[in-house]
């Protein structure tokens, strides 16, 4: 396994934002400018409030990129991942520049194409993200696509993703769920230089082991992380709780 686990008493999304706010702080010491990838979701609400609280992070030398969103949502919807990130974190630090995937663009695979023809002119210095119950990488659910080389990707939400999002309540019903999402490729997050991967909460606990201990496979998306060189997975006492290594 390449990847490191830290488990950590305190809140992990404390810990995973310090490790966020030193590579940062590294990449814009060395080369003037930074970029990096955000998630949204529960599990990054305390990661966003600690990185968003680093004085020390100059962001206007920082480029953001999108990971996923749902496709046909307004910015205004409560559950829009837009809407996420401007609250979170856009309107509260100001990142230089700020790509934003357009969910309810009129063609959605002309906005992957878009996307994609931005960021594969970057090379990404550290991507932020979390794992999902149904072990899911960004909005990649199993089986996931390893081999595209495509960055931004149509996507189909499967029923445990869509339930996620109900019982997170960013929905009121099932059926409110959007089935489709834009969402960055598996290979496309792999290219980034470091990834931080934030997973807090028990109910997270089997997808964590599965792709922790399990196979390394697209029924477990996230497990692909054991393959990266430089990441880091943060998990908290309940999320590794079903952990055999201690």
């Amino acid at each position: 396994m390449k990847i490191q686990v830290l488990k950590v008493t305190r809140d992990c999304g404390v810990a995973a934002a310090e490790r966020a706010a030193e590579i940062l702080r590294n990449a814009i010491a060395a080369k003037g400018h930074a970029s990096f990838i955000a998630a949204t979701g529960a599990s990054q609400f305390e990661f966003l409030k600690a990185l968003t609280g680093q004085i020390s992070i100059d962001w206007e030398r920082t480029t953001m990129y999108h990971l996923d969103e749902y496709i046909g949502l307004p910015e205004d919807h409560p559950a829009c991942f837009r809407r996420y990130l401007r609250e979170r974190l856009i309107d509260q630090v100001h990142p230089g520049v700020v790509h934003l995937i357009r969910g309810d663009a009129e063609d959605p695979y002309a906005e992957c194409l878009r996307l994609s023809g931005i960021i594969s002119q970057e090379e990404i210095d550290v991507a932020f993200v979390g794992i999902g119950e149904n072990g899911h990488l960004a909005f990649n659910d199993p089986p996931a696509d390893f081999d595209t080389e495509d960055p931004y990707i149509l996507v189909e939400l499967d029923e445990a993703c869509r339930k996620q999002q109900l019982g997170e309540d960013w929905f009121p019903s099932l059926d409110e769920v959007p089935r489709r999402a834009i969402s960055m490729s598996i290979r496309q997050i792999m290219k980034s230089q470091t990834i931080v991967c934030t997973v807090p909460d028990r109910r997270k606990a089997r997808a964590v082991k599965q792709c922790l201990e399990g196979e390394v496979s697209h029924w477990y998306p996230a497990s692909i992380l054991r393959k990266h060189p430089n990441a880091f997975v943060y998990l908290d006492r309940d999320s590794a709780s079903l952990l055999q290594k201690k």
